[in-house]
């Protein structure tokens, strides 16, 4: 699985209004074309972050989704309204599942969910994924060329990323050549996917 980490920075005060507009427009939409809306999220420690997670089965469905997607009637009635309320949507990795996220209902309770990134000077291994036993999803760089350049991702970032419901910081394990970590506290929206 192909997912894409997306963090959204928006105007002062609008995260509510794309929330709502993301929640009543985006979802189906997309998942018609073959994408995953996994999780949609309010950063809990910055009120003008909104962050949400995009999979596909591979970068062939990708590339099909985002085109057929932003080049159809629902971004082109609700585009403009999503893109009024941000400043910067150029924040997103492209990852690769190590651990897929689990497929969840979009009602019910919600908790707090917790990103952690570690970033690397060079590729993590896949093993590194057993450092984390109680994450809920794991993922790591995908390096496929971006090929839906209208929509950038991160170039040149070697990230392990991790999804937990405990707020409890992991630090790296010795031997493990970290070089920065970003850690988001999030709380899902009221039609997330994953909670």
């Amino acid at each position: 699985m192909i997912v894409e980490l997306r963090q959204y920075t928006l105007r002062p005060g609008r995260r509510d209004d794309l929330v709502e507009l993301f929640d009543a427009e985006f979802v189906e939409s997309q998942e018609e074309l073959g994408m995953a809306v996994l999780g949609q999220f309010r950063d809990l420690d910055d009120p003008d972050r909104f962050v949400w997670l995009r999979g596909f089965a591979d970068m062939g469905v990708r590339l099909r989704g985002l085109q057929e997607f932003y080049g159809g009637p629902v971004w082109k009635e609700h585009g403009p309204a999503a893109n009024d309320t941000m400043v910067d949507s150029d924040d997103v990795l492209l990852l690769r599942a190590l651990v897929p996220p689990p497929a969840t209902a979009r009602e019910g309770g919600r908790s707090e969910i917790k990103i952690t990134i570690w970033y690397a000077e060079s590729p993590f291994d896949d093993t590194v994924a057993g450092l984390v036993p109680d994450a809920i999803a794991a993922f790591t760089t995908e390096y496929a060329a971006n090929d839906f350049p209208a929509l950038p991702v991160r170039e040149g970032e070697h990230a392990f990323v991790w999804l937990t419901r405990d707020t409890v910081d992991v630090e790296p394990p010795d031997g493990l050549e970290v070089i920065r970590t970003e850690r988001l506290r999030l709380h899902p929206t009221a039609r997330s996917g994953i909670r």
